[in-house]
C-alpha cells in the first residue's frame, strides 16, 4: 500500500507541475485572474499533500495490531491461540503482520514474503496448500486462503514437540532367532553347546542391554523383544551391527550359525504387531537369515544384512515333510498344471520334466506351460532336437490358454523355480486356480500374489533341480527318470552353480550323483550348454564396452543391440572369470520392452542387495531386475547410485563390528 501512495504523490506532483507551467503561460497571454488562480493553486497545492501524508502516515500504523481492524477481544483470541496474520501486496511486499509478530520481535513489513520466508513459495504460487516453517526457534504451520494476499500462521511448537515424543516412544515389537543353531548342535557334546551358546548369545544380549531392548528367550534359539521408535532408530543407524557381530562369533566356533531379526512397526494393535513380526521372522529365515525383516504399518517390507549366502541344511527332515505333503496334495487332486518362470531356463524346465514324473507316477495328468512366456534358446534347442523323445514319454507341453480350459475345480497347480505370479507363464492359471504349491531356490520376495497351500522355498539349495532331486524318493518308489529328463536336470544345476563354483554343498553333490545314477551323462550336458560361433562372436563384441569401476566390479552398458536375458546372464557370468572382478552387471534392452539387468558376483558382493533396491531380486552371488523400457545411461547411473550406496553400507557394518 506505501508504494502505491508514493506512486500516487509523484502524480499529484506533476500534475501541479502543469498546472503551475499553464499559469505561466496563462500569465502572458491572459491578464485577469491570474493572480487568484495562483493563490487557488498553492492551496489546493497545500491541502492535498497534508491530506496524502496523513493518509500515508495512517497506512503506517495499521502494522500497529489487529484491534485497529477487529476488537480487542478477537485480538486477544488470536493471541491465545498463538495465531498470526501476514498480509502483501500484488508484487509479495509484506505490508502489513498481526500482534503476534510484533509481540515475538518478528519484523518483516516492507520486505518481500519469498525474502524472509523462502520456504512459502509452494503457497503463493498454489503447488501446496501448507508448509511448516521455523522462525526464532519456534515451528509454524503456514497456510494460505485461495485468492487472498494472506498467509495465516499457527505456531504448532509444543504440538511438533508432543508429536515428536509420541513417536519416538511408539512400541516396536521384535523377533530374533539364531539361523542353524539346531542343527549345529544337536550332536554336539553338552560343553561345546555350552562355548556355542556363550559365544553366539552374548553378543546379542549384550547389544539388547546396550540400547536398553526388553528381550526374552522363547526357546533355545529364539527371543521375544519391545522396544521403541527411539532405540528402533538407534539400531537402523547402527545398522544392526549385532548381525556380524554374531556371524563372527559364531565363525570363532566353527559353526555356521547366524542371527536373523524382525521388528513390526507402527501399528496400534500389539495382537496385530505379533502375526506380523512372525510372518516377517519366515520371510527373513526364507530368504536364507542373517538379515533383518522390517515393516512398518501402511509401508512396503524393508530388508537389511544378507551379507551371507544362505546355509545349506544338512537335515533332510524338511525334505522328508515336503515330499510327503506334496504327495498328498497330488493325490487329492483331479490333474496337475505345472507353472514355469518366463522365459525358462534348465533349472526351470528340469524342475518341471521332475515333477511332471512325480505327478504322473501317482496317476494324475500333468500339463507343463511352457508354449506362452518364452524359453531360453539353448534350452529350446535342446528341447526342439529332442521333441519326439519328449512327447513318447507322455510329457504335454500346453500354453496358458489351454492350461486355463484344463482347470477345475480340484486342479494342484505348480510353480517350480520362481514364487511370484509376476514372474510366472501361468499368472492367470494361478489367478483362477484354487490349490497352488511352491518350489523354489531362490530367496522369498515380500509379495507373492498368491496364497499356496505348500511353500518349499530353499534359499540354501543350489537350484529348484536339486530340491525335486531329493523329493523324488519320498514322493514314490515309481518315479521314472529318463537319460533325457536328468540331462537337463544335471544342466540346471550347473548353470545354477556356474559350473558348482557358488552355491554348492554336499547335497548338490548328492544330487548331481542321483541324477548321474539316473543316467545323466556330463559330457552330453556340456554339449547342450556350449556357445556357437555366432554367439561366440556376439559375446566378444559386446564385452567391448565393459568398463571396471572402484571396488573390481565391472558394468556392460549395451546401448546398440538388443539381447535375451539369458545372453545377458551368459556374459555376467563370462565376466566374473576375468582376475580381481568381485562383481559384473550387464545392461540392456531385451527386445520385449524391458529394460533387464543381469548381475553375478563371485560371493563377496551381494548383488541381490543391489538388485532389491532397484525392485529386482534373486540370490547372493545371482540377480536381475527387469522394469519397462528406458535409457540405458538413466539405468547405468542408478545403478552406480545403489553400488556406492552398497558400499557406503558395508564399510560402516565393517567399522561397527570392528568397534
Amino acid at each position: 500500500m506505501q508504494k502505491e501512495i508514493d506512486e500516487l504523490r509523484k502524480k499529484l506532483i506533476l500534475a501541479v507541475v502543469v498546472q503551475a507551467a499553464l499559469i505561466v503561460i496563462f500569465r502572458y497571454g491572459l491578464e485577469e485572474g491570474i493572480l487568484s488562480a495562483t493563490i487557488l493553486l498553492i492551496l489546493e497545492a497545500l491541502m492535498l499533500w497534508y491530506a496524502f501524508d496523513q493518509f500515508s502516515h495512517l497506512s503506517k500504523e495499521q502494522s500497529h495490531g489487529v484491534s485497529d481492524v477487529l476488537s480487542h477481544a478477537a485480538r486477544d483470541a488470536y493471541l491465545f491461540g498463538e495465531t498470526g496474520i501476514v498480509i502483501y501486496n500484488d508484487e509479495h511486499v509484506i505490508t502489513w503482520v498481526s500482534d503476534l509478530f510484533t509481540q515475538r520481535e518478528i519484523s518483516c513489513v516492507g520486505e518481500k514474503v519469498l525474502s524472509w520466508l523462502p520456504d512459502a513459495e509452494g503457497l503463493l504460487v498454489g503447488n501446496s496448500e501448507k508448509t511448516i516453517v521455523v522462525l526464532n526457534q519456534r515451528t509454524y504451520e503456514v497456510t494460505r486462503k485461495n485468492d487472498e494476499q494472506a498467509l495465516f500462521f499457527k505456531d504448532i511448537t509444543d504440538l511438533t514437540k508432543y508429536r515428536t515424543a509420541f513417536e519416538k516412544g511408539r512400541v516396536v515389537i521384535g523377533m530374533a532367532s539364531l539361523d542353524n543353531y539346531e542343527e549345529s548342535t544337536q550332536y554336539e557334546d553338552e560343553s561345546v553347546v555350552s562355548n556355542i551358546n556363550i559365544a553366539v548369545r552374548t553378543p546379542f544380549t549384550e547389544y539388547c542391554k546396550k540400547h536398553g531392548i526388553l528381550v526374552k528367550r522363547v526357546n533355545n534359539y529364539r527371543y521375544f523383544m519391545v522396544l521403541n521408535e527411539r532405540i528402533y532408530k538407534e539400531l537402523s543407524d547402527d545398522h544392526f551391527s549385532v548381525l556380524t557381530s554374531v556371524r563372527k562369533a559364531a565363525t570363532k566356533q566353527e559353526v555356521s550359525i547366524t542371527l536373523s531379526m524382525a521388528f513390526a512397526r507402527g501399528w496400534d494393535s500389539y495382537e496385530e504387531m505379533d502375526d506380523v513380526v512372525a510372518k516377517l521372522m519366515d520371510l527373513a529365515q526364507s530368504r536364507g537369515g542373517d538379515q533383518v525383516a522390517v515393516q512398518k504399518s501402511g509401508e512396503d517390507v524393508k530388508y537389511f544384512g544378507g551379507s551371507s549366502e544362505a546355509a545349506e541344511k544338512s537335515s533332510r527332515v524338511r525334505v522328508r515333510v515336503m515330499a510327503h505333503t506334496l504327495r498328498e496334495l497330488v493325490s487329492r487332486s483331479s490333474n496337475v498344471i505345472i507353472c514355469c518362470h518366463r522365459v525358462a531356463d534348465f533349472d526351470c524346465m528340469g524342475a518341471a520334466l521332475g515333477m511332471a514324473r512325480m505327478t504322473q507316477s501317482l496317476n494324475k495328468p500333468t500339463v507343463i506351460i511352457a508354449k506362452t512366456g518364452g524359453i531360453e534358446e539353448k534350452l529350446e534347442g535342446v528341447l526342439n532336437a529332442n521333441l519326439d523323445a519328449l512327447l513318447e514319454e507322455d510329457f504335454k507341453f500346453v500354453t496358458e490358454n489351454e492350461a486355463l480350459n484344463q482347470l477345475k475345480e480340484k486342479t494342484l497347480v505348480i510353480m517350480v523355480d520362481h514364487h511370484n505370479i509376476k514372474q510366472s507363464n501361468g499368472a492367470k492359471v494361478l489367478e483362477k486356480a484354487r490349490t497352488v504349491a511352491v518350489i523354489d531356490h531362490h530367496r522369498r520376495s515380500t509379495e507373492m500374489g498368491v496364497q499356496p497351500v505348500l511353500v518349499y522355498i530353499e534359499a540354501g539349495a543350489s537350484s529348484t533341480c536339486e530340491l525335486i532331486t531329493e523329493m523324488i524318493p519320498y514322493v514314490s518308489n515309481r518315479v521314472e527318470i529318463s537319460e533325457l529328463d536328468a540331462n537337463i536336470m544335471l544342466a540346471g544345476m550347473i548353470v545354477d552353480t556356474q559350473r558348482f563354483r557358488v552355491r554348492t554343498g554336499a547335497r548338490t553333490f548328492d544330487a548331481a550323483s542321483t541324477l548321474r545314477k539316473y543316467g545323466a551323462d556330463p559330457l552330453q550336458v556340456d554339449d547342450y550348454l556350449k556357445d556357437t560361433y555366432a554367439e561366440f562372436e556376439s559375446k566378444t563384441s559386446i564385452m567391448k564396452s565393459s568398463k571396471m569401476i572402484d571396488h573390481d566390479i565391472i558394468i556392460t552398458p549395451v546401448k546398440d543391440r538388443t539381447m535375451s536375458r539369458s545372453m545377458m546372464s551368459q556374459i555376467a557370468d563370462d565376466l566374473l572369470q576375468i582376475q580381481d572382478v568381485e562383481a559384473s552387471f550387464v545392461i540392456a534392452n531385451d527386445g520385449e520392452g524391458q529394460t533387464c539387468i543381469s548381475a553375478r558376483s563371485n560371493g563377496h558382493m551381494n548383488v541381490q542387495r543391489i538388485m532389491e533396491k532397484m525392485h529386482g531380486g534373486g540370490h547372493m552371488t545371482a540377480s536381475a531386475m527387469q522394469r519397462p523400457e528406458m535409457s540405458i545411461d538413466d539405468v547405468e547411473q542408478e545403478l552406480l547410485m545403489f553400488i556406492k550406496e552398497y558400499i557406503e553400507e558395508e564399510k560402516q557394518n565393517e567399522s561397527n563390528s570392528k568397534e
